[in-house]
């Protein structure tokens, strides 16, 4: 998706052939070819909005996700009990008391220092996604 984006925006891509694009970037990534194109690159509504490009955005927000949620949980592991019980209030109170009380005091590099004692890192998120698909997949 983010290849296409910067193909399309550097002029390298003409919009006639994303279709034909998004296939080969799935069969090459993933070996799977969509059926439809309403499957592939018609499936992201990111083409027609004025956030054309803010797509990437959502790995950054995961990464910051992940990271806040291990130093919540750290912090009140009564947190991840609450969660898998479909209850949410101690995380929204931490969130509140170490994040949103601040607006935007801070960066978002000055905040994720300050709330969790270290700089933005992949490293949490990826202990979530190996737990998560680890438990799903029984790996």
């Amino acid at each position: 998706r983010f290849e296409l984006e910067q193909a399309l925006l550097k002029g390298e891509l003409i919009v006639a052939d994303l279709p034909t694009a998004w296939s080969d970037k799935m069969k090459e990534f993933l070996g799977i070819v969509p059926p439809t194109d309403t499957q592939g690159c018609l499936q992201d509504i990111h083409w027609t909005r004025p956030g054309f490009g803010y797509f990437p955005t959502y790995a950054l927000g995961n990464l910051y996700a992940a990271q806040f949620y291990e130093t919540a949980v750290t912090q009140n592991p009564l947190i991840a009990q609450e969660m898998a019980a479909g209850q949410t209030s101690a995380l929204v109170c931490w969130l509140g008391e170490n994040i949103h009380q601040y607006g935007r005091k801070f960066t978002p590099a000055e905040l994720i220092q300050r709330t969790t004692g270290k700089p933005l890192s992949h490293k949490p998120f990826m202990r979530y996604v190996t737990k998560k698909f680890s438990d799903i997949y029984n790996l």
